[in-house]
């Protein structure tokens, strides 16, 4: 019968680490649910189901935990829990996906034969996919529930089969790299964009293949998988540097959301959490910015909306010299502490909300969005409503700045006619 901070402070705790626990672990009837999924299940519950200070707190953990250790894991991620991958059949086992992102992805494995198919030659190949707990999947059930999506698959013979895909090229090299044995691949994989290069790499030829990829803002995972085959003796490794923009020659035109009008700053295409954010604007008080905002076509979680920062920067831009971020509110109501540098009060009203698949369809349909910005000295108030989600921040920043920022940003989302609002009303 108790509610609110009437209920023991170690309970309100309990109850969102048993909930994150209870979602994260195996169970007999069910996997363990995709990160994203368990994020988003606390944005839910924040204020219902859970303590607000605790959720939130439960969220910037989730979001500091990029690579899903706090969940129940098998030891050894890429194959599946195994020493090898044993395939006979085309696709019966498929390792787990790796992801391919702009950093160089290196993959060194040994491919031989399956001894149960002596009479067959080995035919190992890779899947490329996207889906919310980065696994492959073949049943429609589970495809639905994880919205997966599969590119195609690339044989390591070079035969490419992806239909999901707008385009590909194959090129096939027979320079030989001796520093490999019979039977041990080297593959090198990267995405930039819209764009997925793959190389395999054996003692006798390289063969690189090139894919245009329907849009940029979904991801790529890449899983060992074949047939009439045994994988093993797999390493993995990352580059710690991002491939220059142009590392992957474009065969097809980048696919875009933004040319509709500009307003007096140029649109932006956000295909990633903070993948792109606008020029910063210098912030004055009883100003306004006022934009149109539409999710792209793959956002699918609440959090896939326009976001806000509030910062110094030398030049004025998100992460330029002398960098320090203040504060960050996105517009589902979320926001990060600023640590030792700024104070962020936030009050975030429901009170006409219709729920979140109501706020989805509205981010898909597209609005128009206002944020109001007052300024008092070192205190900006912030206030925005969309969706019936209503959103006042009050940034008090400790330390004295040359100059304030904010720029826009988000998470799959295009962002376009950005107007800024003088205090009297003019542009």
């Amino acid at each position: 019968g108790l509610k609110g901070e009437d209920i023991p402070e170690i309970a309100r705790i309990i109850a969102v680490a048993d909930a994150y626990d209870a979602m994260t672990s195996k169970r007999s009837y069910r996997k363990s649910i995709p990160q994203d999924k368990v994020r988003e299940e606390f944005i839910k519950g924040v204020g219902t189901q859970f303590d607000p200070e605790f959720a939130n707190i439960m969220i910037h953990m989730i979001d500091l935990d990029t690579e899903y250790e706090m969940k129940e894991r098998a030891d050894v991620k890429e194959l599946s829990g195994k020493d090898e991958l044993l395939i006979t059949n085309h696709l019966e086992e498929v390792s787990e996906g790796i992801v391919i992102l702009q950093n160089m992805t290196s993959i060194e494995l040994k491919v031989s034969p399956d001894k149960s198919s002596p009479d067959s030659l080995p035919m190992p190949s890779l899947i490329l996919f996207d889906s919310l707990d980065g696994r492959y999947h073949d049943e429609e059930v589970e495809q639905k529930n994880l919205l997966y999506y599969e590119y195609g698959e690339i044989g390591f013979d070079g035969h490419v089969t992806a239909p999901g895909v707008r385009k590909t090229k194959t090129d096939r090299a027979k320079a030989s790299n001796p520093e490999l044995m019979n039977g041990v691949y080297r593959i090198e994989a990267v995405k930039v964009k819209d764009h997925v290069l793959i190389r395999i790499i054996n003692r006798y030829k390289t063969i690189e293949v090139t894919l245009a990829l329907p849009d940029s803002s979904r991801f790529v995972y890449a899983g060992l998988t074949g047939e009439h085959c045994r994988i093993g003796n797999l390493t993995i490794n990352k580059s710690e540097e991002k491939v220059p923009m142009d590392y992957i020659p474009r065969i097809a035109e980048e696919i875009s959301y933004i040319n509709g009008p500009a307003g007096d700053i140029p649109n932006v295409q956000v295909d990633g959490y903070r993948s792109e954010s606008t020029a910063g604007i210098p912030i004055r008080d009883g100003m306004s910015i006022v934009f149109h905002t539409k999710a792209l076509p793959t956002a699918r979680l609440v959090w896939h909306c326009p976001s806000y920062v509030i910062f110094y920067s030398k030049d004025g831009t998100v992460n330029g010299d002398d960098y320090r971020e203040y504060a960050l509110v996105r517009l589902d109501g979320e926001t990060w502490e600023a640590g030792s540098i700024a104070d962020n009060n936030l009050i975030v009203n429901r009170q006409d909300f219709h729920g979140w698949d109501s706020w989805k369809a509205y981010n898909q349909e597209g609005y128009e969005c206002s944020i109001l910005f007052q300024r008092y000295e070192n205190e900006i108030i912030s206030t925005t409503e969309n969706s019936g989600i209503s959103i006042k921040c009050t940034t008090e920043v400790k330390y004295e700045a040359p100059e304030l920022y904010v720029a826009l940003s988000g998470d799959q989302t295009a962002l376009t006619n950005i107007r800024i609002i003088k205090k009297d009303g003019s542009e």
